[in-house]
């Protein structure tokens, strides 16, 4: 497990790939150690013949591998398998995502459903397609409307309600996001929300978008492009590159994205407990 004193190697790592390690990076730099403020969590480290850190993962309610070789998440998985407790997800470069995943299968742990070709991509620069100017920060006053779209996309992602897990939880998440100016919607006159997107992850480098949702009612009606370039335009307030990861079936985002200017960078990988 790496220590404080680990912290700027820990740094000097995740700035290899900032679009691919937005999210651990982003809670490095909140609490400025590599020690987790999380009860539970840990960020393992793999050194090689120098000393110097060659990979970590974060192990926490997900378990992320951070510029990891398969034979390097393979190490991580076993001591995972020793320590095993509930993890949500698993996800990153899928290289190493999918190797963390083969260890625990081989111990006997089976995720629910792994999606193992999930395309990274990211944009700079400005939208190719022109922003649709009723998406919005949303406002503390939606929240119950946000807090509605938020949790139907995370039941159409993965199967279950977000409330399961602990509702309270789930409406500090919605609250905070709103809160902090990461929330984007566009809302009926009545309150509904038509489109939403959220800042999940940021830095100074980056962003990575989550909590992409059309209200069915809309779709098909080739929205969605104009939503995602105000969705950029909204995030490039904060960082200069936006990024995001999609399941490679769902071929109607992936076009919406490309529309915008997205482009794939890599390739994520996601198995869900």
């Amino acid at each position: 497990m790496l220590i404080h004193s680990d912290t700027d190697a820990l740094r000097s790592l995740l700035a290899r790939d900032h679009v691919a390690n937005v999210f651990v990076e982003s809670l490095v730099i909140q609490y400025r150690s590599a020690v987790p403020a999380f009860p539970g969590a840990v960020i393992l480290g793999c050194f090689d013949d120098a000393g110097s850190l060659a990979a970590a993962c974060w192990v926490g309610s997900n378990v992320v591998p951070i510029e990891s070789t398969a034979a390097q998440a393979r190490l991580f998985g076993r001591w995972i398998v020793d320590h095993w407790q509930p993890h949500a997800s698993i996800f990153g470069p899928a290289e190493p995502t999918l190797a963390l995943v083969q260890v625990l299968r081989g111990s006997g742990i089976e995720p629910q459903e792994v999606r193992a070709n999930q395309p990274l991509m990211s944009i700079t620069g400005p939208p190719r397609v022109a922003p649709d100017p009723q998406l919005q920060l949303s406002e503390s006053s939606q929240f119950n409307e946000v807090l509605l779209a938020a949790a139907a996309m995370f039941e159409e992602e993965v199967g279950y309600s977000p409330f399961l897990g602990g509702e309270a939880n789930y409406r500090r998440r919605v609250a905070w996001l709103i809160g902090h100016g990461y929330s984007f919607s566009h809302n009926e006159a009545g309150g509904e929300v038509i489109f939403k997107a959220d800042v999940g992850a940021l830095t100074a480098h980056a962003t990575q978008i989550q909590g992409v949702w059309m209200n069915p009612r809309y779709r098909g009606r080739g929205l969605s492009a104009a939503y995602m370039a105000a969705v950029v335009v909204l995030a490039q307030q904060h960082a200069p590159i936006t990024s995001l990861y999609v399941n490679d079936y769902n071929t109607r985002a992936r076009v919406a994205y490309e529309r915008v200017g997205f482009e794939q960078v890599g390739t994520f990988a996601t198995a869900l407990f």
